[in-house]
């Protein structure tokens, strides 16, 4: 595989896996219109290890806290951040059932240029409109259980291109009145077990195929999407502190 088409697809990746505009409406348009090759099952889970490793080092210290406390309340001593882990389990559950079961049909029923038009502008709207009357009352901690597993339900529309898996969960924290940082970490720290699962159920195809996972390809493309990866999350995380998310709407009309 060319190496321009590897640092595309790399950079696409890692760009779009966090902003609210759908990475992977983006590689199946960029495919398209670039007249790009079909990256290959190792480059795919090159791309999502990266991603996931970049979100993995800039909250490190969440998901140490989070690791910590666990054993801490096995040990019958309190942790402040075993609700959060336990929130994110929860969330995790209807994407993980609706992955496992319709992850081949999404990934080609839903692959329709239009299909992908009509999720960007309409996902994206519907961030906006989440955006602007969503109240701000809220702290990643007073997400429960409940609202844990609505957050996770609207995760599952990502299986459609175009939707984005972090703009609809945002979508969903917004509207349930989640600040929105702590909508956005939410979304940050639910992608972990998300794109890990990907990972593995895109891993599990290589065992049909002749390619290889570790080869330099695959290694050039979990290096660029991790860079860009982390880029991206330190830009959205720096935005959202300061501005709403109505500039990624208008990002996804246009587009």
């Amino acid at each position: 595989m060319a190496l321009y088409h590897i640092l595309i697809l790399a950079l696409i990746q890692g760009i779009t896996e966090f902003l609210p505009i759908s990475s992977s409406g983006h590689l199946v348009l960029s495919s398209q219109f670039l007249n790009l090759p079909d990256q290959g099952i190792a480059i795919d889970v090159a791309m999502h290890l990266g991603t996931v490793l970049a979100v993995i080092i800039y909250f490190w210290h969440d998901i140490w806290q989070m690791l910590t406390d666990l054993i801490k309340a096995l040990v019958g001593r309190r942790g402040g951040q075993v609700k959060l882990l336990a929130n994110i389990i929860v969330a995790t559950i209807p994407v993980a059932a609706a992955g496992y079961f319709l992850f081949d049909m999404a990934s080609v029923l839903f692959r329709d240029i239009e299909i992908i038009a009509w999720a960007t502008i309409g996902f994206g709207i519907l961030l906006w409109i989440s955006d602007r009357i969503g109240m701000t009352l809220r702290r990643m901690e007073h997400i429960g259980f409940i609202g844990a597993f609505l957050i996770g339900c609207a995760q599952v529309l990502a299986l459609i291109p175009g939707t984005s898996r972090s703009g609809i969960t945002i979508t969903a924290a917004r509207l349930l009145g989640v600040e929105r940082p702590d909508a956005t970490k939410f979304s940050m720290l639910l992608s972990i077990p998300t794109i890990i699962g990907a990972g593995i159920l895109t891993f599990l195809k290589l065992e049909g195929s002749h390619q290889q996972l570790l080869n330099q390809d695959a290694m050039i493309a979990f290096a660029v999407a991790f860079i860009s990866g982390l880029i991206s999350i330190f830009f959205l995380m720096s935005m959202v502190r300061k501005s709403g998310f109505g500039i990624f709407a208008i990002y996804r009309i246009i587009l």
